[in-house]
């Protein structure tokens, strides 16, 4: 009798136990389920939590509830890009995945996860536009205006870790176009631009001066908004704008040639075949490419891609500039973040922990 309460208290503690698991990675679930409810699983890069989880998901849950009479239940998990790829490429049922960039979509791709033509259609996946620019402090006391501001001495900078961050990958490629646009002579592509060695030293000099890495770009933003670490952060246009509508203001500035940061979605089709939702999910990826879901994205501080939304009144680069611009996201990763990578050499070298507050 005794070992039979014994087993069946190790089994309560073991249900516990995976329940919390799943509680700490799925988070805002609406409803209840039930017969009549339906459910959306969402994998995604943590800087879209806020527009989700308060404007994009309430919006479709009541028009699915006035179209079918059902209610929707969402689950879902907000991690930095690259551990949200790998979490779904090794299990984790996500119907959609949101990520930072192409890159991490791949991962998907080549995990059987997501078909290979995710990026066929006229938007080629892209569900929201940013730009890369650079947060300051009140003022701008250290009177940055572009990326060679942040390789002075003195200057302390974040950016998060590129291992898991597809923001840091965008902040860093926008430094490293950057620095091959300032370099660039008559005649030469940006991609043939970046073997200039001044290339390479900017980037170098700008990594000495970051004074940590962080797992994502959300915990950057936090390090420096809320703990005053560094001088200046470089981040997505969209992470300082939700400050701003949050009523925590952070000026910022873009520079003259930035990076145009263009983040996918897609269905992931092994989970939404074994789930039976595909429809369910499919109209949800259309409310989020429609003109309404695009408004709520730019009321967030993204820069809708849909061609039927004003635009915001926001400062534009005198020389914006994409991924294809720099050879795609293959060359790139191969050029920075590879095993003989500029990047991986240069932190090999440099690491974080340089210099600033």
């Amino acid at each position: 009798m005794r070992g039979r309460n014994l087993r069946a208290m190790v089994g309560t503690v073991r249900l516990l136990a995976g329940f919390l698991a799943v509680s700490t990675m799925v988070s805002g679930c609406g409803g209840s389920g039930g017969a009549d409810s339906d459910t959306v699983k969402i994998g995604a890069y943590s800087v879209v939590n806020e527009v989700f989880h308060d404007g994009l998901i309430p919006a479709f849950k009541a028009k699915w509830k006035e179209k079918t009479g059902k209610d929707v239940d969402f689950q879902e998990s907000y991690q930095a890009s690259g551990a949200a790829a790998r979490s779904i490429a090794a299990g984790f049922d996500a119907d959609l995945a949101v990520l930072s960039h192409s890159g991490d979509m791949e991962t998907l791709v080549k995990a059987g996860k997501v078909k290979s033509d995710w990026a066929a259609g006229a938007d080629k996946g892209i569900l929201t536009n940013s730009l890369v620019v650079i947060g300051v402090r009140g003022g701008n006391p250290k009177g940055i205006k572009d990326w060679a501001d942040l390789a002075r001495p003195g200057v302390g900078v974040l950016y998060p870790d590129p291992k898991t961050s597809g923001g840091a990958r965008w902040n860093i490629n926008a430094i490293y176009g950057g620095a091959a646009i300032a370099a660039r002579k008559d005649g030469q592509t940006i991609e043939q631009a970046t073997a200039d060695p001044s290339v390479r030293d900017l980037v170098a000099k700008v990594q000495a001066n970051v004074v940590n890495m962080d797992p994502s770009g959300r915990q950057s933003m936090a390090n420096f908004a809320e703990r005053e670490t560094g001088d200046a952060v470089v981040t997505y246009e969209n992470e300082i704008l939700l400050r701003g509508k949050q009523g925590k203001p952070i000026e910022y500035v873009v520079p003259p040639a930035t990076l145009l940061i263009e983040s996918p979605a897609a269905i992931v089709d092994s989970s939404v075949d074994r789930h039976g939702n595909r429809a369910l999910v499919e109209a949800f990826v259309e409310f989020l490419r429609s003109a309404e879901g695009q408004k709520i994205f730019a009321d967030y501080g993204f820069r809708p891609v849909s061609p039927d939304v004003k635009k915001a009144d926001l400062p534009a680069p005198k020389t914006p500039f994409t991924m294809a611009d720099l050879g795609g996201w293959a060359r790139v990763e191969g050029e920075l973040y590879g095993a003989k990578g500029l990047w991986t050499t240069i932190v090999a070298e440099r690491p974080a922990g340089g210099q600033g507050k």
